[in-house]
């Protein structure tokens, strides 16, 4: 390290250096300690001085960064101002209006353009001026025209309000007819670019080719109206006429001198008082206080009434409203549709009195058939009794004279003449159980019933029958409870099971039951050669036998038309499945004792709904399960319901449409198709009625969301199988509706 600064001069280095021996000399001469503290202020001079000298050089450097920032500076203002010239000269150059605010809404620039047509203002815009007050300078000038009914400071409101928005465009009118198109568009910084462009000439063109288009439409108008089989009238808001057809004046008898344009609505409607009459709907003054309605608040609403001119003449009028305050009228001839409908219902009136009096001879037909019908259930009833005691003593007496005749030819002569009368007693005894079923003489004895009671018993029966035909029998014990007439069920059964030996050649036959919700449910399966589809509702008909070749002496035919009828008064579903080759299957739904069973008395039978009858309820069935249909059909005729069937709802609507008769009440399944539903059948029927008719549901889906549909249509919804008290209970409270 140099103890003195080789920049400086050589005297001021020969003074330091002098100091230096000095100090030097001094230490020596006056010892230890003071020479020790002169040293050291030796030492801080030195440091002193070294610190200065590096201040002194950052100094400088400092000087020369701030001199070439400055030089920086002074150039990025010189390229800052050559830009902003260059940009002036740009937007200058700009065809349009043009004006630069910043995100404060304060003006930082605009071009020549910009207002140019505002003279006015054109001094006052100004860099710093504000967006509000350029728009009040806008909007008291007197360049600007202003839209009919505003004011300068609303028009500045708004003006201020739509400056809000992102993305503005609007048109204004300027003096001397020129108009100009304002757009705003946002900036990335917040601000707003304002451009005005001059749009006089698209103004002018777009107005003339609106003219052009007026006059083209006001051609197509007129030879529209003109075309129009109804008189047109079109009015203006004060009531004066502004366009009409050559109809109008032929319908309303006004020369062409009344017809013209200005003619007032009042003076026309004066003019027709003479030979017009308002019948029906409004009158005059009702008529003139609706054209002549001024307060916009009020709406109005358009009107329909007729008129007659003449003797006979009959016009039909009709006014409606425009956006523009005016109106128009039409006025169309109804003078043969009156008369038409006239001579219909004088016309209905006749069809009424003669269907009055078909009814009433049909009523008395009715009563006279049904007088026949109990009257020949009456004489089956006595013949039946009275042919089964000659009948049995001929048994008797063939009996005795076969013991006597044992080995001789004659034996079997007999036996076969004992055959023929067994088969006669049965006949007539099928005769007699479907006189009773079909008439008000059956009682249904209800009550608990085991079907082990029923199914033992006829296993032993039974078993004889298919072991005659080689036939496997198997019945199946069941320890149920059922609620029935044991006595009808054990025929249904027995019926049942001897239909099933007759008609299977081989193989075996199978009797067993299945629960199926609160009922049981009775099967007898074969294996016979089954039932066509075409054939399974007509076997059900009496003396119908699908086998031809059949033995007189194996029946008529009447057993299954007993066990339908007899399900049918009980109340019990009647099944049927069956497929050629394979077998076929009857069903019997039995309600299970105590599942939702109603209480009966014992010694009560159970009542036909006799109320029905006098009521001569309609009822529409609408199923398509033929078995159900049927036995549904035979039930609610014994209660003297008149049944109009119908397999899906196509062919309900259809049948309804061909009878043109209205039922009292609907009976209609869930599931009709996979595409409709009795709801959607109900609503159909019910369409324009103002008194829906009462209707039920019958399903065997007890899902709560079809229990909630029916409630929301106000519909009984009987489930599957069905409960014949509460089919009753639905009838009778719909015989309470009919007037």
């Amino acid at each position: 390290m140099s103890l003195v600064n080789p920049n400086d001069s050589l005297e001021r280095q020969n003074q330091k250096l002098l100091k230096i021996a000095q100090a030097l000399m001094s230490r020596v001469e006056y010892g230890t300690e003071q020479s020790g503290a002169a040293y050291a202020q030796f030492e801080r001079a030195a440091l002193l001085e070294k610190r200065v000298r590096e201040r002194t050089l950052e100094l400088e450097r400092t000087l020369n960064l701030l001199h070439e920032s400055n030089a920086q500076l002074s150039e990025a203002n010189a390229q800052a101002e050559a830009a902003r010239r260059n940009l002036a000269d740009a937007i200058e150059t700009v065809s349009e209006g043009f004006a630069l605010f910043d995100a404060q809404d304060n003006l930082v620039m605009c071009n020549s353009r910009f207002c140019r047509d505002f003279r006015d203002i054109v001094a006052t815009l100004k860099p710093g001026l504000p967006f509000d007050g350029y728009v009040k300078k806008i909007s008291r000038s007197p360049f600007l025209i202003l839209p009919e009914g505003e004011t300068p400071a609303g028009w500045a409101e708004g003006r201020i309000r739509r400056h809000e928005d992102r993305h503005v465009m609007f048109k204004v009118q300027m003096r001397l007819g020129r108009w100009l198109q304002v757009s705003e568009h946002r900036t990335s910084n917040g601000g707003t670019v304002v451009l005005q462009t001059d749009v006089t000439d698209l103004m002018r063109i777009e107005r003339a080719e609106r003219d052009r288009l007026r006059d083209r439409q006001a051609v197509m108008v007129r030879a529209t109206l003109d075309h129009l089989n109804q008189g047109v009238g079109i009015f203006d808001e004060t009531g004066l006429l502004v366009g009409w057809n050559e109809k109008l004046g032929v319908l309303l008898a006004l020369d062409a001198r009344r017809l013209q344009i200005g003619a007032s609505f009042a003076g026309l409607l004066d003019r027709l008082a003479r030979d017009v009459r308002f019948t029906q709907g409004i009158g005059r003054d009702g008529f003139l206080r609706w054209a002549h309605l001024r307060d916009q608040r009020q709406e109005r609403t358009p009107i329909s009434f007729e008129v007659q001119r003449g003797e006979r003449t009959i016009l039909h009028v009709f006014g409606r409203g425009m956006p523009d305050g005016g109106f128009v009228v039409s006025v169309t001839d109804v003078t043969a549709e009156r008369e038409a409908a006239r001579r219909l219902f004088n016309m209905n009136e006749v069809l009424e009195q003669r269907v009055m009096e078909r009814t009433l001879e049909l009523e008395d037909a009715l009563s006279a058939a049904e007088r026949a019908n109990a009257s020949k259930s009456r004489f089956v009833a006595a013949a039946s009794h009275d042919l089964l005691q000659p009948i049995s003593a001929a048994k008797l007496y063939i009996s005795s004279l076969a013991d006597r005749c044992q080995g001789s030819a004659e034996h079997t002569v007999l036996e076969k003449a004992e055959s023929a009368l067994a088969s006669a007693a049965q006949i007539i005894d099928a005769l007699l159980d479907i006189s009773k079923l079909d008439g008000d003489g059956v009682h249904f004895d209800i009550r608990k019933v085991a079907l082990s009671e029923i199914l033992c018993p006829l296993a032993s029966e039974m078993s004889v029958l298919a072991e005659r035909k080689g036939l496997r029998l198997r019945i199946v014990p069941s320890d149920l409870m059922v609620e029935t007439d044991a006595a009808y069920l054990r025929r249904v059964v027995q019926n049942l099971l001897a239909n099933a030996i007759r008609y299977t050649a081989r193989g075996k036959v199978l009797l067993g039951v299945r629960r199926s919700g609160g009922s049981a449910r009775i099967e007898i399966w074969d294996t016979g050669v089954g039932i066509a589809e075409e054939d399974q509702n007509t076997i059900f008909e009496e003396f119908r036998r699908l086998d031809s070749a059949a033995s007189p002496n194996e029946g008529l035919g009447l057993g299954l038309a007993i066990v339908e009828r007899a399900c049918a008064r009980l109340g019990h579903p009647l099944g049927l499945w069956s497929e050629i080759g394979r077998g076929s299957c009857f069903m019997v739904s039995v309600p299970i004792a105590g599942r939702g069973a109603v209480a009966r008395d014992p010694h009560r039978s159970t009542p036909r709904p006799v109320s029905l009858s006098h009521v001569g309820l309609i009822a529409l069935l609408v199923e398509n399960d033929p078995p159900l249909r049927r036995a549904l059909s035979v039930m609610l005729e014994s209660w003297g319901v008149n049944v109009i069937v119908a397999e899906d709802a196509e062919g309900a609507i259809s049948l309804l449409d061909d009878l043109q008769l209205s039922p009292d009440v609907l009976l209609l399944d869930y599931h009709l198709a996979p595409q409709a539903t009795g709801l959607d059948l109900q609503v159909r029927i019910n369409a324009g009625r103002e008194h829906p008719l009462p209707c039920a549901v019958i399903s065997a889906d007890k899902s709560p969301e079809l229990q909630k549909s029916c409630t929301a249509l106000g519909i009984e919804l009987l489930s599957k199988p069905l409960d014949r008290n509460k089919l009753v209970q639905f009838l009778e409270l719909a015989a309470q509706t009919i007037p």
